[in-house]
């Protein structure tokens, strides 16, 4: 099968978007597929790879991380023809997700999209009145969805959401899977902090996500506050980087906690996992996202987590499953934490648990599954049983 995937984000952008593209055409090449990933060129990324088209735009003036594809670039059509895709899968609504909808009705081949994001939580990084912004970013995510063949979900929570907001394209929910490390003991955890610099005695939380409004971290920081009033050896390292990251070490100054907190920084991917091995609990604050990968990389090495009940905290937290949910509530979530941290036995538990819940979730097992759909929708386009796409704004509530 020939297969295009269409993003906005992708390496070396360090996001769950973009890790769970390259988690997936990396899964798709190893299964004997060939892979084509059409994709933003950055300044300073690679040259030329193999299976990349990579397509020149301009900084993202709110997020400068980002860069904005421009999808008009002269010859991208062409290159993109040249490929000959059996299936088109995109990854946004806009930009490369709309090139992906274009060269799909084109060329009669089935139109794929991931539901990636709840626009209405990132309407901040869009100029203009935030609510008028979040209503047309609903929208227009939603009509998208609307002429596509199939909308893939990442987690259930978000499938249901899309139904009752009137979509009627089908939808199915394939979550991005994680890789299953080995599994290791307390002197590889020793091991990973010595390397990484980190006090060998002190108790470790963890939390990886871009310093970011929607990931929630002042919240966390004013949780870890409380911790600290009941366990002042704790420590707090917080693994991503972004344009929060000033405001967020003055919270932490302002909150009296800097020395117990340190900010990583933007690591590669290889290296969360050495994080996590160092660590001894998760922290997982966001409420806006649509799965929660960084959650499921943590209870891949078997580190137990707790975090603010949320829709994909849902979905992936429940009774032995490696994850305990709190409201989101300072006080409640430290006393979480800190009653945990007295509960050894309890800990090591969940930290199991998280391992067996990971294990459903691998990058093959995943990929194994989208794969099938899209067999079933080049079977069905071959016996013209897809149904009429119209190009047009089928009517769904926002």
């Amino acid at each position: 099968m020939r297969i295009g995937l269409f993003t906005n984000n992708y390496r070396p952008l360090q996001n769950g978007l973009a890790t769970s593209v390259d988690s997936f055409a990396q899964a798709f090449r190893r299964a004997g597929h060939a892979v084509t990933v059409v994709a933003p060129r950055y300044p300073d990324g690679p040259g030329e790879e193999p299976g990349v088209i990579r397509v020149p735009g301009w900084r993202a003036p709110t997020h400068h991380a980002y860069v904005l594809p421009a999808p008009w670039w002269p010859g991208l059509d062409r290159k993109i023809t040249g490929c000959v895709f059996d299936v088109f899968h995109a990854q946004h609504p806009f930009l490369l997700g709309k090139t992906a909808a274009r060269s799909a009705r084109r060329t009669g081949r089935p139109l794929v999209f991931t539901y990636h994001t709840r626009y209405a939580q990132y309407a901040h990084y869009v100029p203009g009145p935030a609510g008028l912004v979040a209503r047309l970013a609903l929208r227009r995510a939603l009509r998208f969805a609307a002429q596509a063949d199939l909308v893939i979900a990442p987690a259930p929570s978000l499938a249901r959401d899309l139904r009752a907001r009137g979509l009627t394209t089908p939808i199915e929910v394939v979550p991005t899977g994680v890789p299953l490390p080995p599994a290791a003991g307390p002197e590889a955890r020793h091991a990973r902090r010595q390397a990484l610099g980190l006090g060998p005695g002190n108790p470790l939380c963890m939390s990886v996500g871009r310093l970011a409004p929607e990931k929630n971290l002042r919240f966390l920081l004013a949780a870890f506050a409380r911790i600290l009033a009941e366990m002042p050896e704790a420590r707090l390292v917080l693994v991503g980087d972004g344009d929060d990251r000033p405001r967020l070490e003055q919270e932490a100054a302002d909150l009296g906690i800097q020395a117990s907190v340190s900010f990583a920084g933007g690591v590669a991917q290889e290296r969360v996992h050495d994080y996590n091995l160092a660590a001894d609990l998760f922290l997982f604050p966001s409420t806006s996202e649509t799965q929660g990968l960084v959650a499921l990389e943590a209870l891949a090495a078997a580190l137990p987590v707790v975090a603010v009940a949320s829709k994909a905290a849902g979905d992936l937290f429940g009774e032995g499953t490696g994850g305990l949910l709190t409201p989101e509530d300072p006080e409640a979530f430290a006393r979480t934490v800190v009653t945990l941290w007295g509960q050894p036995d309890r800990c090591r538990a969940l930290g199991e648990a998280g391992r067996r819940t990971a294990a459903r979730y691998t990058p093959e097992v995943s990929a194994a599954r989208l794969l099938e759909l899209y067999q079933g929708l080049l079977v069905a386009s071959r016996s013209r049983a897809l149904p009429a796409r119209a190009w047009r704004s089928r009517e769904v509530h926002t």
